[in-house]
């Protein structure tokens, strides 16, 4: 399916949702399941059967669920998303913010009764209100469902990147790097995403660029569950900090392929450099290594897509915690990396839509004034040897680049 939308409709997928066919992305899906689930599509076509939604609209369907003050009564609660969700399916229009028929009809043929209403992520005209059986574990309060955006526009909203230029990169199982580019979108022509950001009103969002990387965090398990190198992952940072340097060793986190910039799922992650004086410390340090470059590659892309330098990057996600990764984010970018007190962003940044929405904030500026600054780690590595290094970075992901083709009976292709 991936294959069949890039060699036949890449400019258009690109030009309409700002995005790069992937099976990533839920218009796939949607599309698999019409077609190999018994039933199913004639479910679809005649309408109520069997309805689509991305996880926060199930969230939202079930917190509104019996209640007929909603958006959608038919549905039986609120059937709706918001614009940044609605931008990560493939099948979204972020230009005109609703759903497209070219694309319904290209991925699947796509019934639109079944999709979900687009909504403004901070809504005055409020989603609906908790229904019955959440009210009464709520002690009989029925309270407005008004905030939703997607998992890392949510975490960007959090962070206050309300100015454009504002970077946010989350640090969890993989990174995901998102630029506020205001009220116009751009087209990528460095192989990032364009999003929907947020919105406030209908019909009028802010955008942002993303870049999605698939393994971060997740190799560091992989070192303690599948090397078995450490028992705990926290004891990765002293491990890799007790090496001057990775001793010329690389490596490529690319289990499931790698996403931006180089969104190349037949990649598959390589260790290179080791020698007989390889240690597991080398490793570990390399893992961390990779994640502030894979970083800085979607941070060059940014740059050169909106000729903005980037003034600070704002971290937050579970790795945000581990002081050796953050400088070395800094030490390998130039940039400033700003640590917050608070890293639960994206709950923080739903929270704030939903605040706006019923008026609890009354601006974004009143919403600044919450964040709170806990370290700032500042470049210390001098110019010569940060692109030294990110030189050799560049080389191992050539070599790890479509390895799955190379030897496609290894992973069943």
């Amino acid at each position: 399916m991936v294959d069949y939308l890039k060699q036949n409709y890449l400019s258009t997928i690109q030009e309409k949702t700002g995005l790069i066919p992937d099976a990533y992305f839920s218009g796939t899906k949607i599309w698999w399941l019409l077609d190999n689930v018994p039933g199913l599509r004639d479910k679809a076509r005649r309408g109520g059967e069997v309805i689509f939604g991305t996880i926060d609209t199930w969230i939202i369907w079930n917190l509104t669920r019996g209640n007929k003050d909603v958006l959608t009564p038919e549905r039986g609660g609120a059937h709706v998303t918001d614009y940044s969700n609605a931008s990560r399916t493939m099948i979204f229009n972020i230009h005109k913010l609703d759903w497209d028929d070219e694309l319904l009809d290209i991925e699947g043929k796509i019934p639109r009764d079944i999709l979900p209403l687009p909504r403004p992520s901070s809504d005055k005209r409020i989603y609906g209100y908790t229904g019955p059986e959440v009210s009464q574990l709520l002690g009989g309060v029925s309270i407005p469902v008004c905030g939703d955006a997607g998992d890392q526009q949510a975490a960007l909203f959090g962070q206050v990147g309300f100015d454009v230029g504002e970077v946010k990169s989350t640090y969890g199982t993989g990174n995901f790097i998102l630029m506020n580019i205001g009220d116009s979108s751009i087209r990528s022509k460095a192989n990032l995403l364009t999003t929907v950001y947020y919105a406030t009103e209908e019909k009028k969002a802010r955008y942002a660029l993303e870049g999605s990387i698939f393994i971060t965090g997740a190799a560091v398990q992989w070192f303690r569950d599948g090397l078995k190198a450490i028992e705990v992952s926290d004891e990765i940072e002293p491990l890799a900090a007790s090496a001057p340097d990775t001793g010329g060793v690389y490596f490529v986190p690319a289990f499931v392929g790698l996403g931006a910039p180089y969104w190349d799922q037949y990649a598959r992650g390589l260790i290179i450099g080791i020698t007989r004086g390889t240690e597991r410390k080398h490793i570990a340090r390399a893992i961390l290594e990779s994640i502030a470059y894979l970083t800085r590659d979607v941070l060059e892309a940014m740059m050169a897509d909106t000729n903005i330098r980037i003034p600070r990057i704002k971290v937050d996600g579970g790795a945000a915690k581990d002081n050796f990764l953050m400088q070395f984010q800094a030490d390998i970018t130039g940039i400033e990396v700003w640590r917050p007190i608070v890293f639960e962003t994206t709950s923080l940044g739903a929270g704030y839509l939903a605040g706006l929405a019923v008026g609890f904030w009354r601006s974004l500026d009143e919403i600044k004034q919450n964040w709170k600054l806990d370290r700032v780690f500042k470049p210390k590595m001098d110019p010569e040897t940060r692109e030294r290094l990110y030189k050799g970075w560049k080389a191992a992901v050539q070599r790890a680049l479509g390895w799955a083709k190379e030897v496609p009976w290894a992973y069943g292709l």
